[in-house]
């Protein structure tokens, strides 16, 4: 049980990682439009909130990988 509760731990900060470099590096490139739905002008006025969002869900990936690792 423990070892499925890792797996799917692993796994959610792998999916944090992944939105922290869509919202941190291509929020403001044609993949980050598609993805987000925005353009290029909503990217661009919000191009500091993403980065806000892409740290924070960084700092989520960095607690769950050290709590695996502890």
């Amino acid at each position: 049980m423990k070892l499925l509760a890792n797996i799917f731990t692993l796994l959610i900060a792998i999916f944090h990682i992944a939105v922290l470099v869509l919202e941190m590096f291509y929020w403001d490139h044609p993949i980050g439009y598609k993805i987000f739905g925005t353009t290029p002008e909503i990217a661009a006025t919000s191009a500091t909130l993403a980065m806000n969002q892409g740290l924070y869900n960084g700092f989520l990936a960095a607690g769950l990988l050290w709590g695996l690792i502890a």
